[in-house]
Parts: C-alpha cells; sequence; structure tokens
C-alpha cells in the first residue's frame, strides 16, 4: 500500500538576507514521515502557485506548522499593532482557505502552533497578541535560552475535556506539553470546540465540530520528537491513519 502524501505549509524566510525562500523545520518532516508513516510534501505559502482546490485534489491531508510570523489581526477583525506582528500575509492567504476547503472535503487537517491558530481563525475565532499580559495568564513564550532540548521541554499540563475528542484518542485527561508560543484564542469560532486548556485556562487544543474528517489542532510543538513522545505518537498516528482513510 502507497503511503499517503501529506501537505506540509512552508514558512517565507530569505537566504542570506536577499533571496526569497520557503523553509518546513526538519521535525515536521521527520513527524510526518516516522510517527504519521506518510510522506511529507512542503507546500509553498504562495497563493499564486495552486488554488485551494487543486491542493486539496492533490494531497491526502495537511499539516499546518508553527511558524514566527503570526496570524494578520485583520483576518479577524481586529485591528494590527506592533504586538501583532511579524506578518505573512502570503502564508494567510493560502492557509485559511485550504483550511476552511480540506475541513470541507473531508481531508485530514492538523495544525501545530500557528496552525492551531490559523485553524480558530479560519473558523471564526478571535487572538489576542501576548497571552502573557492579560490578567493571571503564564508566559507560554520560547525560553530565550538554552539548548533545544530545554526549549522544548515539557512544561505545563492541559487539560483535556472529558468525553472529548482528545480524551478519547490519548485515552487519559490530562497531558504534559512544552510551549513556545505568543498569541492565544481568545474568542472560539462557533465551529471551534476548546478541549484542551492550560492550568492558566489558555487554549491548547481544538477539534472543529462537523468535520467529517480528522480536524485536530494543538497550541504546542506536537513535532518535537515525536517518535519519543507517546502524545505525539498517538496523535500523528491518528492523523496517519485518517489520511488513509481510517475511521477518524
Amino acid at each position: 500500500m502507497h503511503r499517503p502524501v501529506i501537505g506540509i505549509i512552508g514558512n517565507s524566510t530569505l537566504i542570506n538576507d536577499s533571496y526569497p525562500a520557503q523553509m518546513v523545520g526538519e521535525g515536521n518532516l521527520h513527524a510526518v514521515a516516522a510517527a504519521a508513516d506518510c510522506i511529507p510534501v512542503m507546500i509553498g505559502a504562495i497563493p499564486v502557485l495552486a488554488t485551494p482546490g487543486e491542493l486539496v485534489a492533490a494531497f491526502a491531508g495537511f499539516v499546518f506548522t508553527g511558524g514566527r510570523p503570526n496570524v494578520h489581526p485583520s483576518r479577524y477583525g481586529h485591528e494590527a499593532t506592533e504586538g501583532h506582528g511579524p506578518f505573512d500575509l502570503r502564508r494567510d492567504a493560502v492557509t485559511l482557505d485550504l483550511i476552511r476547503a480540506a475541513v470541507a472535503a473531508g481531508k485530514p487537517v492538523f495544525g501545530i502552533c500557528r496552525g492551531f491558530q490559523e485553524m480558530a481563525v479560519a473558523f471564526g475565532s478571535t487572538l489576542h497578541p501576548e497571552i502573557r499580559d492579560l490578567p493571571g495568564r503564564m508566559n507560554h513564550r520560547m525560553p530565550p535560552d538554552g539548548t533545544l532540548e530545554e526549549k522544548f521541554a515539557l512544561r505545563h499540563s492541559v487539560a483535556l475535556a472529558p468525553g472529548g475528542r482528545f480524551a478519547a484518542l490519548l485515552g487519559c485527561e490530562e497531558i504534559m506539553v512544552n510551549t513556545l508560543h505568543g498569541q492565544g484564542v481568545i474568542d472560539a469560532g462557533e465551529r471551534v470546540v476548546i478541549e484542551g486548556r492550560a492550568p492558566d485556562t489558555t487554549a491548547e487544543a481544538l477539534v472543529i465540530e462537523g468535520a467529517p474528517g480528522f480536524a485536530m489542532g494543538v497550541q504546542w510543538h506536537a513535532e518535537w520528537r515525536a517518535t519519543d513522545d507517546e502524545v505525539s505518537v498517538r496523535l500523528y498516528e491518528a492523523f496517519g491513519a485518517a489520511a488513509r482513510g481510517g475511521a477518524v
């Protein structure tokens, strides 16, 4: 049986500060290949390359990865400030329509960090530019110092909704996760069901209500050493099974 081909959204970058390029962190590629048992292929976040319909027809599923730029606040009806940035308007133009099209078509969609926020915004949610500035919230940003292992270390718990999709898939109602984000969901859209929250109530796991296929997002970086983390293994295995036409 051929392994399903999974589209992984790219991020804009500059080589030598001048040559435009697209990139995907290698961890995202290895996670899809090893933990989901699928073939990872990067999709350039450039809207003129392909329509959402063409991409949905070409891939068995999609992973929307983390990235330094944030979803532009105009996409959820807010005014932009310096604190909302930086931005990647081309990625916004690709991902939000693609997420809606993929969900409608029943293609599996897995959102990670920025991808979690993209899924939320695609279905009507709003974001706060800096969660740690809200009363009672912790600092969810990546530690500025230390090794990669220290930066991606498990840092806080997430309580999962009893009887929800995540609790059923993971077989528990509390997990430990890493945290490397600044923005966060404030008001969830009508179809955005928050199934996981940090101890400070920050949204950490979501599902899209009524989606005919796998449509789950996590605010943490599930791709980090995905084959060594039981939570990540179960998420990617379920995503891969859905891409092969299995139950969601």
